[in-house]
This record gives C-alpha cells, structure tokens and sequence, in this order.
C-alpha cells in the first residue's frame, strides 16, 4: 500500500469511530498524531495530507495544529453536501453555519454568528424568553436599523419549535407599525381586528393580526411607532392574554401569543412607561461596528456565499476590496454591508459574463462611498494590521457554499517583495490616494506579509535553513545568516529566523533585478519609515556589507525595502506583555504610586499605566477613558488591575467583556504591591492567572520599615577616580548594575580625587553616604570597597550587605548559585565583548556564558576567581563568534601537556552552547581554555 494510501485509510478509520456527540470544536488528527502511530516522518505526513486535501478526501481544520478529517465522513454526519471543495473551516461550528447544518432538534441559535462570543448573552436571553414558564416571556429587540433585530427573532421562534415550545404548525406572524403610524384606528384595527361598522368602510368584520398569530409569535417591528392607546391594548392584552376587537365594548376574546416587539429607538423614550415595564426582557443587538474583527468576516464571506449560490459562480473578491467593505462598516450595519455586496458582485457578474470559472470581485468596482472604506481603515493601523492578518490573499468563494479559502494559496513558493509593493502602490495610485497614505498602508502590509509568509512556511518540520536551500543557493544562505546575526546584535533583540528567510528570498529577487537591469519603479515607499530610524541606519549599515560582498551598488530605494523587512520581521511575540492598571481614589495618587514604582524598579520595559479618579467623577466615565486607553494598547495578554477600594475594584469585569481580554483585579494597592507585580510581568515570564495568585498572598517585603517614610530617602554611593571622570563613570556604571539588579533605587555620584574631602564633605550635606568605591580611599569615615575587591566579586557582596543594611528595601540580588555575585563579572565580559564581537550580541549569549561556568566550576570542584572568570568567558564568546566566522584558531604547543581533567570538564560544560545557541567549538579552542585554568 502506498504511503499516501495508508495515511488516508487511518484518517478514515479513525474519522468513523467520531461519536456524534463529540463533533464540537476542531475535530480531526494532526500531522505529528499520524507520524507517531504510523511511523512515518512528520515531513512525509504534511506532505501526503497537503496532497489529500487537494484531492478533496479529506477536510482541513485550520488552528493550531492542523487537523484533517474524512470528508465523506464528515458530510454523512452533518448530513450536508460537500462535493465542491477542498474545504478548510476553522471549527465544526464555522462549518455547520456555512452550510446549515442539522436537523429539527439542532440550536438554531447555533448558526447566529457571534452566537458563542459578542451576541452570547443575548442568545442567553433569546432562549429563557423562550423557555420561561408557562408560555414565555414577552420580548423587546431593540438596535440600529440592519444590525439583525428580524432574524434574531426568527432564530427565537425556531428555538422555541425545537424545543417543542411551540406546535410545527404554529404561526410567526410579522407587522411593520410603521406602515400604519398616521392612521392609528387602522393600525390598531390591523392588529386586533374590528367588527362591522367599527369605522367609516368596515363592512365586514375581519379578525386581526393577534387572532391569526394564536399559538405562535407576533413580531411587530417598529413598535415605538404604536400610538400610545395602541400600547395600552397591548400591554393588557401581555397582562390578561384577553382582548377586543375595534368597535367591541368588552375583551371577551382570548389567544396564547408571545409578542417579540423591535425598535431602533431608546424604549425609555420612544414608548409609554407602562408599556415598557410590562416587558420583562429586553434584548440589545450590538452594531456590526462594535462586533469582532473575526465576526464581521464570517458575516462577510456568509453574504457573499449567497451571491455565490445566486449566480451559480465561484465569486473571487480581491483583498482591497475585502478591507474596503469592512472599513465601510457604519450605521447600515448587516444591512447596508449586504445591499453593498449585492452592487459589487451585479457589477462583477456583468464583467466576467463571458468567463465560465468565476466572477473576479475587485476593488474598482465599489463605489466611491465604499472605497473610502479602505481609508477608513488605514486610519487605525493596529485594526489594519489584524485584518491584514486574516485576509493577506484573495478569497475564493464557491457555491453551493462554505468553500473559504485562499486563492492563490500554495501556488508559489517564493517571495518577492518588491511585487507585494508594486501591485499595492499601482492599485493605490489609480484611486488618487495620496503618497502618505500609500506609506502607511504598505508598510502595514508589508509588515503583516512577512509575518505571515514566514509562519505559513514553518508549518511542516524543516529548519530556516533546508527550505532556503531549496530555494536560493548556498552562498547566499551564508551572506544572510551573517547578515541575520548582525541585524540582532545591532537591534539588540530577537528576529529568530524571521528577517533570515525574508531576507534571504529578497536579496536573491534583489541580485535578479540587477542582472536583468530592472530598476524599481514606485519610489512611494521612500519615507514609509524616518530617514533616522534606527531601522534606516541599520539597512544602510546592510547596504555596504551588500556592496562589498556581491561588489555592486545598492540604490536608497533598496535601502528603503531593507529597513521595512528589519521593522516587518520583528518578534513582537515576545515582546507582548501583561499591562499593568493602578487605579486609585484622588486626583495624583495613582500617577504619584507608579512614579515611585518606575524609579524604584529602573525598567522601561514593563508596560504600567495609572489612572487616578478624583471623588467628584463619576465612575462610568473612568471606566470609559480606560477603555479607550486600553483600546490603542497590545493587551490580548491581559490586564492585571491593582485599585485601591469600591468601584475601581469593579471595572474589570466590565473593561474584560468590551475588550475581550483576561482580566484579573487586586485591592488595597501599594507601592510594594505594584513592584512585586512589575518584577513579575518583567521578569519572571508568568501568565496572568499565575501572577494574579502568587499577588493574592503577597504581604510585602521583609526589609520594609514599617514607619511611614518617603520610600527615595537620600542616599548616595560616592565612585572614585583621578579624574572623575573616564574610570570613576565605568565604576558608576557597575555599582549601578549592582543596585538595578537588586531593585535598589539610590544615586551614585562620580568624584575625582583632587580636593576629594572638600567634595565629599558637599554631597554629604545632601545626602546619606553608604559607601565609597574606587582608587583611593576616603578620609570621611565611609565604607570604602577598593576597585580591585570590587571585580574580584568580594567587593560586590560588601556592597549588597552595605546597601542592605540602609534603611530602604532592596530585592534579592542576582547570584551564579553558590552566593556569588554576578553582575560586576556579567558587566565587565559585556563590555569587553562589545568590542570583539560583530555577529553574536553579547547582552544575548551572557546568560549562557554564566550558565556554562557555573557548570564548569561544578566539574573543576573549584570557585574560580572573578578576574580568571571574565578572562575565560570573554575568550569562549570570541570563539563563539568564531564558530559563525568559521574561522577556528589553532593550538600548535604540545596537546598531550594539557591537563585532561580540564579539557573533560570544559567539554561538558560546553554542551549548554550546543543546547542552546546550536553552537559547537572546534576542538582546539579547548586547549587554549584548559591553559587559562
């Protein structure tokens, strides 16, 4: 049996066994469940089920990780057809809804998009009006003209027959007030009936719209539109389920019927207040505006998956017009969104009448009210990044419908930049957008599409490198990876192989271009970042090593596409962190607290905001500026919320349902309380809930005085040099890492040593002097640590004791594990690695620098000196560097003198770099290690 064969039979043995009541969520096996049970490599695995799927045998559920399930199967349970793929859902939900799947028993509400997320309360209330004993309870739907007021009481009505709430014969009967609201006898007649002679033309008598509605609904759209005597013959009718007809004197007449009445207008307002108390539910439908990004998708692709079935054509809709349409999201809500879908593919329909595949739904062809949607759009760039996100190629929409998927998707393996600018710029242009705003929309894309082309190709188990080399040549690779490694210590951060695998396939479209002569022909992008933008100097820096290397010119505009790729390829993903939210009662309190915690905390990373609430505000407006403020904000993480006392300890659950976002609150705020929480997001990496429980027990700090002093007391370290300037600025710099580390905040104050007591005498009038560090030693009866026991490590544990002992609180000081401490020995090699390194960044590989003398020590059995410990590990950084260089030293004294004890223990400790970076020395760098010891 093939390879193909066997993967396909074992998803459809194991798609069989699927109970029906577990056909929820992603449903399917993924590729790494397949290689394992049938011994076969992953790589193999995502090859042959890619080729299934194209086949259209098996069905793909997108997430993480990919699923793929039978599809035969699949259409046998749902009872639906797909014959029309290969199909890709992102759940079983998105599925059923696309394709209407299930019988009479099934949720109707389970086909509602945002059934599960922005209208999941409002269904909540759907079906209790519904289920509400004896017979229900009387329903007002109430939102802005298009949001789905009619179908969301469709969708109750159904419900209501599913749980056999109501008979299968049982009528929903529908009345528009408004069509009636200058006649109210007539509109009142419709809706009750009227007797003979009621009025002027009643020549018969004629039941109304209640009689004909018995044992159903009454859906009476418009009600505000009822005049108020109108009003009051319904709620009596709520009240007695008794009525009369017009011209009748007594309410003899009765019938069982759930009124579900809809406004557009505020019910307080618009309707009488006894008619409004006699609703016991009231149901808001939220505008499509203030819906998810992902709803306003599904709601999208559903609309155009009827046009689809209308015309009997797949509909290809570009990208620029998706984003035109969701950008044009206003008032009309679902409504005015669909009539504009509708114009759209009337005018595709007529311009692809000749073509039998598909209908091409382009940008052009909206009109100019719509097409402003895209500037819209572009406004806020975080919602068109997200977007960007979801639609980076056209969508392909086939009937009989739910075929979602991209157009273009797999059609080409390579990336050419400079083509993704071009096709963006072209379109822009002809819609008279101004250069400015071609920027920012390029820009924004460009940065979503290098994200995206470099975590699709990741999907199958191929390192950056082997899926490179199937592309570009070999030397190129080793251009990009120095030019990667070079690109992080320069940016001091991250890019993983990010900017190496976009990199790579633009330099090589690059090296084409110039071969062939081809100049770039929209200059727009210049300027789409600051000319003294980091990202700018950095390519510019990249455009000489080019130009060296490959021994030719390399245009501005070029250098412009390689500062977007630094900027595009940037790991945003580690950088995301937990905000922190100090909310407090007064008008400077909160502002004052994270002042303090900042100073104290010295860090710029963590992502801290304050908000204070003076007595006299009111709470829904703190609440609402919060929102805003979170709204422009990376908070998908979480918000830890630390307040004072009552109504600011309740705003999470509020700020948690408008964002959607974790939320997590703790009262009796302080300063402690906000630095132990800042430590924790900044440091230790925890998720919110882990961080949220290990704050709930935290009773603050044991060295905190419990008298009521200001926390920045005025202490001061004295550094001390000839000058003081050169050295005594270098002694600051260590004895400030010191403090950081140890979460101390206190100045440290460089002097030089003529006319030292007369300075010292001046900033002791100022301040408290804890200590002096440097060449000489004081007069002044202070500590003093000399330089010398300072590097040695001795002098830094003097130090922390010292700084310990004022009387302000300091955090657990950074130590290697033995009680060592490590800061001045990590300063010292940073600085000396600075400059000798060129492609390692050495804030990066210090860690694993420590990691591997710690590990040497516990191999030697012995505590190295800390002036032997900078001089061994400045060396294994250089050979690091040496390793990427490829360019290994070579001992030539005699090998066999070496102590082998050493060269075993530098060699396990060594590991940690082939762990970690995936860095292995050659072996003679050994020798000249195991000389040092």
């Amino acid at each position: 049996m093939k390879r193909s064969e066997r993967i396909y039979t074992y998803i459809k043995e194991q798609s069989a066994q699927l109970p029906a009541d577990k056909l929820t969520g992603q449903i399917g096996l993924d590729a790494q469940e397949i290689a394992d049970k049938l011994d076969i490599l992953r790589n193999n695995v995502s090859k042959e089920l890619n080729e299934l799927h194209r086949q259209d045998k098996i069905v793909k559920f997108t997430g993480r990780p990919v699923r793929y399930f039978d599809r035969e199967t699949l259409a046998a349970l749902l009872n639906v057809d797909l014959d029309q793929g290969p199909y890709q859902f992102r759940d079983i939900e998105e599925c059923r809804r696309l394709f209407g799947a299930g019988g009479q028993d099934e949720n109707p509400f389970a086909r509602l998009i945002g059934a599960d997320k922005s209208l999941k309360r409002q269904v909540e209330q759907g079906k209790a009006a519904i289920l509400y004993p004896p017979d229900g309870l009387h329903t007002l739907i109430v939102g802005q003209t298009g949001v789905g007021k009619t179908l969301f009481a469709h969708m109750m009505f159904a419900y209501g027959k599913a749980m056999k709430k109501f008979g299968e014969e049982a009528p929903f009967i529908t009345f528009n007030c408004a069509d009636y609201y200058n006649n109210p006898q007539l509109l009142i007649s419709h809706v009750f009936g009227h007797i003979k002679g009621a009025f002027t033309g009643a020549d018969t008598a004629k039941a109304g719209l209640v009689e004909a509605a018995d044992g159903g609904v009454l859906f009476l759209d418009e009600i505000h539109r009822l005049p108020p005597e109108g009003q009051e013959m319904i709620f009596y009718f709520m009240d007695t389920g008794t009525f009369n007809r017009l011209g009748e004197t007594t309410r003899s007449r009765r019938a069982k019927v759930l009124i579900i009445g809809a406004t557009t207008e505020d019910p307080n307002s618009a309707l009488t207040k006894t008619f409004v108390r006699r609703i016991p539910n009231i149901i808001t439908i939220k505008p499509l505006a203030e819906r998810t990004l992902e709803e306003k998708l599904d709601i999208l692709k559903l609309l155009f998956m009827e046009e689809a079935q209308r015309v009997k054509k797949p509909i290809r809709i570009s990208v620029e017009a998706v984003k035109a349409l969701i950008g044009s999201i206003g008032t009309g809500n679902v409504g005015q969104l669909k009539s504009n879908i509708k114009l759209l593919c009337a005018q595709a329909f007529l311009n692809g009448i000749d073509n039998p595949s598909f209908i091409e739904a382009d940008f052009r062809m909206l009109p100019a009210s719509v097409r402003d949607g895209l500037l819209t759009l572009s406004a806020n760039r975080q919602a068109l990044a997200e977007l960007t996100q979801y639609v980076s190629e056209p969508l392909l929409v086939s009937p009989p419908g739910g075929k979602f998927k991209l157009a273009d998707e797999g059609s080409k393996e390579g990336f050419n930049l400079y083509q993704v600018v071009e096709n963006k710029v072209a379109l822009l242009k002809g819609e008279g957008i101004s250069d400015e705003l071609i920027k920012q929309i390029v820009a924004t894309d460009v940065n979503v599409y290098v994200k995206d082309l470099y975590n699709k190709k990741h999907s199958v188990n191929m390192t950056t490198r082997e899926r490179l080399l199937k592309i570009v040549d070999e030397t190129l690779v080793d251009f990009s990876e120095q030019v990667s490694l070079y690109v992080q210590k320069r940016m001091n951060r991250s890019y993983r192989d990010r900017f190496l695998y976009a990199f790579s396939l633009h330099l090589s479209a690059f090296l084409k271009r110039v071969k062939s002569k081809e100049t770039i022909p929209y200059t727009e992008i210049e300027g789409a970042l600051p000319q003294d933008s980091e990202y700018m100097r950095v390519a510019e820096e990249i455009g000489g090593l080019i130009e060296e290397h490959y021994n030719i010119g390399v245009p501005q505009a070029e250098i412009e596409y390689i500062a977007l790729l630094i900027e595009s390829a940037n790991d945003d993903e580690l950088e995301e962190k937990i905000i922190i939210l100090v909310a407090t009662h007064g008008k400077n309190t909160a502002s004052s607290m994270v002042d303090v915690a900042k100073r104290l905390f010295s860090s710029t990373n963590t992502d801290i905001i304050a908000i204070d609430m003076p007595l006299e505000v009111n709470p829904q407006e703190i609440l609402d500026q919060t929102t805003a403020m979170l709204r422009g904000m990376e908070c998908q993480k979480g918000v830890l919320i630390l307040a004072d006392m009552g109504s600011l300890c309740n705003i999470g659950a509020s700020l948690s349902e408008q964002l959607k976002i974790p939320v997590r609150t703790l009262d009796m705020v302080s300063t402690p309380l906000i630095l132990e929480a800042m430590r924790k997001v900044d440091i230790a990496g925890m998720d919110l809930d882990s961080i949220y429980e290990s704050l709930r027990s935290f009773k603050g700090y044991e060295a905190v005085d419990t008298h009521e002093e200001p926390l920045n007391t005025q202490d001061a370290i004295v550094t001390i040099c000839s000058s003081g300037h050169g050295a005594a600025m270098k002694i600051k710099a260590l004895v400030e890492d010191v403090l950081r580390h140890a979460g101390r905040f206190m100045e440290v104050i460089p002097v030089g040593v003529m006319h030292l007591e007369e300075r010292l005498t001046e900033i002791a009038a100022e301040y408290h002097i804890v200590a002096a560090v440097g060449m000489k030693k004081p007069a002044m009866n202070v500590p003093f640590i000399p330089l010398e026991q300072l590097i040695d490590g001795e002098g830094e544990r003097i130090l922390m004791e010292l700084v310990a002992g004022s009387d302000i609180h300091i955090m657990s000081p950074v130590a290697d594990g033995k009680g060592k401490n490590t800061m001045v020995v990590q300063r010292l090699c940073e600085e000396s690695l600075q400059r000798f390194l060129t492609f390692l960044n050495p804030a990066k590989v210090m860690s694993v620098l420590l990691d591997f003398d710690r590990q040497l020590e516990k191999e030697l059995h012995l505590n190295l000196s800390n002036p032997l410990r900078v001089r061994l590990l400045v060396h294994c950084g250089c050979a690091l560097e040496r390793v990427v260089t490829r360019s290994p030293l070579v001992y030539k004294d005699d090998k066999s003198a070496v102590d082998e004890k050493k060269l075993i223990a530098l060699k396990k400790a060594a590991q940690i770099f082939d762990e970690t970076l995936k860095l292995r020395f050659d072996e003679d760098e050994y020798y000249f290690m195991a000389n040092m010891l």
